[in-house]
């Protein structure tokens, strides 16, 4: 630990039910990253606040997925939530389980169903995701509070997260970031992932401001 991680006191803990505010902001800043527009202020549209209140629902139905709380851990510096990402087992908090969780947070927001102008727009957001890599522990939404930044909190929580992922069992490790976020990338790279393959495609180019998607993967 350095000096000034000890002056931040910086603890590493999971997430709880409590932390769904933090949680949204960290997910839809994760989502954004360096680009003009993020995938999910694509798919959802409105406004900043309308997504956010989206992403708190999200975090805390009774469906586990990828967005749970459960699947996060944070860095609290101070007393305080100050970064985050998640780590998820995809054969059980994947993208199947995501879907089924969603009619829950349209209940709660007062929505009647899906909303076909929101898949469309999230066939043009996503069409540039990487595949999960089979046997692979997923991580995703990292993200930390601009004042908090530089610090080393996001390589505590890579660690603690690449743990977590060994005592479930998993071997190799996946992180998916977009194409030209080069701190990313770096950040990534000092842990040891590589750059395996990439997608592209106009449409995502157009709507996110990046030209696609990389998938990284290490030996865990």
């Amino acid at each position: 630990m350095t000096e000034q991680e000890r002056k931040l006191n910086i603890q590493i803990r999971p997430a709880r039910p409590g932390d769904a505010e933090f949680l949204a902001w960290l997910i839809l800043t994760a989502g954004r990253a360096h680009v003009k527009r993020g995938i999910w202020e694509v798919i959802l549209g409105g406004t900043e606040q309308d997504n956010l209140e989206f992403l708190k629902q999200l975090t805390v139905t009774a469906t586990p997925h990828l967005f749970h709380y459960a699947c996060y851990l944070i860095a609290e510096a101070d007393g305080r939530p100050a970064a985050g990402l998640g780590g998820y087992d995809p054969r059980i908090c994947g993208y199947e389980a995501l879907y089924r969780a969603m009619p829950e947070v349209l209940r709660k927001l007062g929505h009647s169903g899906p909303d076909p102008e929101a898949n469309k727009r999230a066939e043009r957001a996503l069409c540039c995701m990487p595949e999960d890599t089979e046997g692979a522990w997923i991580i995703d939404s990292v993200a930390t509070l601009p004042e908090y930044r530089r610090k080393g909190l996001v390589d505590r929580l890579l660690v603690a997260i690449l743990e977590k992922g060994r005592q479930k069992g998993f071997q190799r490790a996946q992180i998916s970031i977009y194409i030209g976020n080069l701190p990313a990338q770096r950040a990534y790279e000092k842990h040891g992932f590589k750059i395996v393959d990439e997608k592209r495609h106009p449409h995502f180019e157009a709507e996110i401001g990046s030209p696609g998607m990389a998938r990284m993967l290490k030996t865990i």
